[in-house]
């Protein structure tokens, strides 16, 4: 620990310059994935403006658990499958995996393939069961 600090200290531009590196990665990339909502706000899209759920977990990660009317196409199948969701392509889509992580590709695969309105669940899941939202089994 004593030589990081030393280093750091020694080399702050080279630091400074690692720093800005990642934040500006990190910004880019959340700006690719797209807008995330909350679970609050994610309730008023499906109940007033008609969106639908794309849950990308797994099977077994589903099978925990699920928002009510979701449509499951686990990630790993989203390109082979992504003609079954052509028909929601003018309506919002809340995209959900279960950390709130993967969710941003998925979001971006989406908007790659013309999907208008494509937002993802901040923290997933977890989130979502954290805040006692509905859920099915």
């Amino acid at each position: 620990m004593e030589r990081l600090i030393e280093f750091a200290t020694q080399h702050y531009y080279l630091v400074g310059a690692w720093v800005l590196t990642l934040l500006i990665l990190l910004a880019t990339e959340k700006r690719k994935s797209g807008k995330s909502v909350t679970p609050a706000e994610a309730t008023r899209l499906i109940n007033k403006e008609s969106g639908i759920v794309l849950d990308i977990r797994t099977r077994k990660e589903w099978d925990t658990g699920r928002i009510t009317s979701a449509h499951h196409i686990p990630l790993a199948d989203l390109d082979r499958r992504m003609s079954e969701l052509d028909k929601f392509k003018d309506t919002p889509v809340i995209v959900v995996c279960n950390l709130g992580q993967s969710a941003g590709a998925a979001a971006k695969k989406l908007k790659t393939a013309g999907f208008q309105q494509v937002v993802r669940l901040s923290g997933g899941m977890t989130e979502w069961k954290g805040q006692n939202m509905p859920i099915i089994k």
